[in-house]
């Protein structure tokens, strides 16, 4: 788990630095993308779920974000990195607590890699893609939900992006936000094609739900590819319709 965290954090460094010198894969990155959607529709807070060791967090402040930022994680040994990563940044707060359909308790698998750490049980699928990403342990983690984390911090959903990276666990987290849901500004879902854990929601079921809430699919990011180039993730962006 400790060697899956320092290669995250060295990933980290390096995107920083190429970010930090104008350098990226593309012409027009991912993150530049969620940035300026950000600026766009005057988004005072990202709701970083599934937080790992901030790099995600780091990458939006980096791309120019500078609102509040709440992150949460469940894995105490991810969740030391990241109190360290944010520590510096008044505006942006960690929280040891993974994020469901209701506040309770529960078991996370932890994966060798530490990323594809997940409450949900992991497939053939995703080992055959993903070698080392195998569960090597398990921790008992509190768990609150998106609703409450709004009501708790005061948060304006019309000012709110989500972005959720909880490996198969997004529904779930989808369904504890309650009425949230129907106005918040944006949202970002981890998406399979197939099932990597056991039980996930798939891509089409994802993208009915948020259209169902006035969400539109707005931008994707390509995610991991088995052995034969099919493509078994994606990370998709979606923006509250104003028509």
């Amino acid at each position: 788990m400790r060697g899956g965290n320092a290669k995250e954090i060295a990933k980290l460094g390096v995107r920083l630095a190429l970010h930090r010198s104008g350098v990226s894969i593309g012409s027009d990155p991912f993150v530049n993308r969620v940035a300026r959607l950000l600026e766009a529709r005057d988004i005072q807070t990202l709701l970083d779920v599934g937080a790992n060791v901030g790099q995600y967090a780091r990458m939006v402040r980096g791309a120019g974000f500078d609102g509040d930022i709440l992150s949460y994680e469940p894995l105490s040994d991810a969740y030391r990195h990241l109190t360290r990563r944010s520590k510096g940044d008044p505006r942006w707060r960690a929280f040891n607590t993974a994020v469901g359909s209701e506040p309770g308790r529960s078991t996370i698998h932890i994966s060798a890699n530490s990323y594809s750490s997940s409450l949900l049980a992991m497939t053939k699928a995703h080992l055959d893609a993903a070698p080392g990403s195998e569960f090597i342990g398990s921790e008992d983690v509190d768990v609150t939900t998106v609703a409450t984390i709004v009501e708790e911090h005061g948060l304006d959903p019309a000012r709110l992006f989500i972005k959720v990276d909880t490996q198969g666990f997004e529904k779930s987290v989808m369904a504890g936000a309650g009425a949230v849901i129907d106005d918040v500004a944006a949202v970002q879902l981890e998406l399979s094609f197939v099932e990597l854990y056991e039980g996930q929601e798939l891509f089409d079921e994802g993208v009915a739900t948020m259209r169902d809430h006035g969400l539109e699919l707005w931008s994707l990011e390509t995610g991991i590819s088995d052995a034969e180039g099919r493509l078994l993730q994606c990370d998709g962006v979606f923006v509250r319709s104003t028509s």
